[in-house]
């Protein structure tokens, strides 16, 4: 059975999401779990969430709830026919950045968090929530990515009905902070763990080792 989804989130592009979860996923392999590492352009390739990108693809560029919730009740049901045991995502759950920018307010997010919960039932979920001063996170995605990526992340949020205000770079720490504020809402009101990181102190190496310290209990065992 797949006991354990590690979620790994962030308050924006730059703070190090996919950087933890090649970190994390080998580290944990080396249990002896069998691990499935979901990565963030998975979702539209993964036969589970087919109707997802199916969805995002019909001309709208969004998704109903619904099935977000349904795809990612598949993915549980696929990975427990598989024997996973512990699942590793990137931007996966709880999709609050999308719900945002598709215009659903924080009752409406709330609504579906509570549905994901039962979706995933019996496995145990962890979000590990990796924070970072937005500007400062911005400014790096737009170093790795170079002058194209900001053009296309501003036109992304611009032109999506929950993120109109933004038009610029600041504009988007802006709006990246009220998400982050509301994040942290939703997530405490969840069952699940919340590992919450503030990487602006950390390197990467330092991120993974204090997320691979709070992990080892939950996980149930100790890698060498």
């Amino acid at each position: 059975m797949t006991r354990h989804l590690i979620a790994v989130v962030g308050n924006g592009p730059g703070v190090g999401k996919s950087t933890l979860c090649h970190s994390l996923a080998p580290w944990i392999a080396s249990t002896g779990a069998t691990v499935d590492h979901f990565r963030e352009a998975d979702i539209l390739t993964r036969p589970a969430f087919r109707p997802v990108a199916e969805e995002f693809a019909d001309g709208n560029h969004s998704v109903r709830p619904e099935t977000l919730i349904e795809s990612t009740r598949a993915y549980l049901a696929e990975s427990r026919a598989a024997g996973i045991d512990i699942l590793v995502t990137d931007a996966l759950l709880p999709f609050i950045p999308s719900l945002v920018a598709w215009g659903h307010d924080e009752p409406a997010i709330a609504h579906v968090l509570r549905e994901l919960t039962t979706a995933v039932e019996p496995t145990q979920v962890t979000v590990v929530y990796i924070h970072d001063d937005p500007s400062t996170a911005l400014a790096r995605a737009v170093v790795r990515e170079g002058p194209a990526w900001e053009s296309w992340y501003i036109a992304k949020l611009a032109a999506s009905p929950g993120t109109r205000s933004v038009h610029d770079l600041p504009s988007a720490a802006t709006h990246l902070r009220h998400e982050a504020a509301l994040t942290r809402r939703l997530l405490a009101a969840t069952p699940w763990n919340v590992i919450t990181v503030d990487v602006a102190d950390l390197d990467a190496p330092q991120t993974a080792t204090h997320v691979r310290h709070q992990l080892t209990a939950l996980i149930g065992s100790t890698p060498p």
